[in-house]
């Protein structure tokens, strides 16, 4: 197996260079990509394996990434439990049935993940059986992002009726967020099973809270996932606001912790224990730049990296659609050529 990225997570890259994967590295800035989206919904991409497979494996070929990220999307759990989830072009994801109180958390069904979201799992044995030398990357969301989904009906630009059922009714989200947090368990466990290499937990949404409420209200449930999933996969874990919040997340001891485009990669390294990989954290925006720009901040990100043996080249948060393809290869050589 290619094991630049796991030796970085374990803070023992010496190969000279990080490693460098993406987030949403299969996606719409793709023309191939674009080409299997023409045929398929969106939950159809996320729901047959073998197209989560073959979508997966489109930037290794590509690119040859140092990692591949699971093709799927962080609402699957969610749509388990029977909220009416679907996706609408231009808006993104739509649930039918919001949380609004507590009966709504009540009634909501159990499910076991295993039979619920087998299709992921048999995503997982394809991609393995087509590429077994790339490390591949499970992911779940964040509990509070997930919940914060449920309640808004979708995205949401300030969160407000979430933050209005955590100020008003804080024990039925707690509630919501058990729930989601055990299942996120279950899933992330299931995907260790059928072969992931390392897991990351996305809670995008916890950059709305305050520092109070983002203990009680996310790290908390962050923190109840990494103590319930298997111990043989190394976890990274990425918040928007995790240039604020580095701290608070490096005392869950997760492996890695991907920070978004705010950050100083090197005061955050003086923050962070030695132990803890950092990942990140270019501006998505920047790969709109000419080439020239994207290869000198590229470069300069590096430089200020040189010699850390736990250091994983990302983006800040995910490729946008209208990037340019040139530009994510001009991106990925200028890591693989860094010396």
């Amino acid at each position: 197996m290619t094991d630049r990225f796991l030796n970085a997570l374990k803070g023992t890259n010496t190969s000279g260079r990080p490693p460098v994967w993406l987030m949403r590295q299969a996606g719409r800035y793709m023309p191939e990509y674009r080409v299997i989206r023409s045929r398929h919904s969106f939950l159809e991409m996320c729901h047959r394996p073998e197209l989560i497979a073959e979508i997966t494996m489109l930037p290794l070929k590509a690119f040859q990434m140092d990692a591949a990220i699971l093709f799927s999307d962080i609402l699957l759990i969610p749509e388990a439990l029977e909220v009416g989830l679907h996706f609408e072009e231009k808006l993104g994801p739509v649930i039918a049935r919001p949380i609004k109180n507590r009966a709504h958390v009540e009634a909501l069904p159990k499910i076991d993940v295993r039979e619920s979201l087998g299709f992921v799992a048999e995503g997982i044995k394809y991609f393995k059986i087509d590429d077994s030398k790339t490390p591949l990357i499970g992911f779940c969301g964040g509990p509070f992002t997930l919940a914060s989904y449920m309640i808004e009906g979708g995205s949401s630009k300030d969160l407000r009726k979430t933050k209005e059922i955590m100020l008003r009714d804080p024990d039925t989200l707690h509630m919501l967020l058990d729930l989601l947090a055990n299942y996120s368990i279950d899933y992330l466990n299931m995907q260790i099973d059928a072969g992931v290499d390392a897991l990351q937990i996305f809670d995008s949404w916890a950059i709305f809270l305050g520092h109070p409420q983002f203990r009680e209200f996310s790290l908390a449930y962050l923190d109840k996932i990494m103590k319930g999933i298997k111990k043989d996969k190394p976890v990274i874990i990425f918040c928007r606001g995790s240039s604020v919040f580095a701290p608070d997340l490096a005392e869950l001891n997760p492996q890695g912790i991907s920070l978004d485009w705010n950050a100083d990669l090197s005061r955050v390294r003086s923050q962070i224990p030695p132990g803890i990989a950092l990942q990140g954290n270019l501006d998505p925006d920047i790969l709109l730049a000419s080439k020239h720009v994207l290869q000198r901040e590229v470069y300069r990100m590096l430089a200020s990296r040189r010699g850390d043996s736990a250091y994983i080249f990302n983006l800040g948060h995910g490729i946008t659609p209208e990037v340019p393809y040139e530009n994510v290869r001009a991106l990925v050589e200028t890591v693989q050529d860094f010396t």
